[in-house]
């Protein structure tokens, strides 16, 4: 749900991983130190798809649990399913309730804040509001990642560098449930 804008805070979006929720995330991130947490305005977001599978936080986290998008890999090529549909949600939800300074993702949402900047950069997606400023990228990978193809709307959101810092957090913690202080 959207949050009036606190001065001189930076506004974040912040993107759940795949098959969680923005209140999972939410508890997750409320877990860092109070001295981060009092700088930032972070708003959390869920994504637009019922999950259409078991996520691996139940027993953990309760449900509804949400997708971005949807996806299957093929030996040599990976399908998606929705993603022009949820860079359309992600870009509403911008414009209605926005401005935001910068995106922060975790799994498949860092997916998204990592592909967002090269995307607008490029004018297909993100057209309606200001530049991304900065992404946080939790747990993330390169969309389709090392092997695979990246949805077509994303195909060139790395071909020149991305001209917005990035911080990247890589791993998590051993129970997979929580973040730890």
């Amino acid at each position: 749900m959207a949050k009036i804008c606190a001065p001189g805070k930076p506004r974040i979006l912040c993107l759940h991983g795949f098959r969680t929720s923005a209140a999972i995330l939410e508890t997750q991130i409320r877990k860092w130190p109070e001295s981060i947490l009092e700088k930032l305005d972070l708003v959390f977001l869920d994504a637009r798809y019922p999950s259409a599978g078991k996520s691996s936080v139940e027993g953990i986290f309760d449900p509804p649990y949400y997708e971005w998008f949807q996806f299957q890999v093929h030996q040599d090529h990976t399908e998606y399913q929705n993603y022009e549909e949820c860079i359309a949600y992600i870009e509403d939800f911008m414009v209605q309730n926005g401005p935001f300074d910068g995106l922060l993702g975790f799994s498949q949402g860092a997916s998204l804040c990592a592909t967002l900047p090269g995307m607008q950069e490029e004018g297909v997606a993100l057209t309606k509001v200001p530049k991304i400023k900065f992404v946080i990228i939790i747990s993330g990978a390169k969309a389709g990642g090392a092997k695979y193809t990246a949805p077509k709307l994303a195909a060139n959101a790395f071909a020149a560098p991305i001209k917005c810092p990035s911080l990247h957090f890589i791993g998590f913690p051993e129970d997979r449930g929580t973040c730890s202080n």
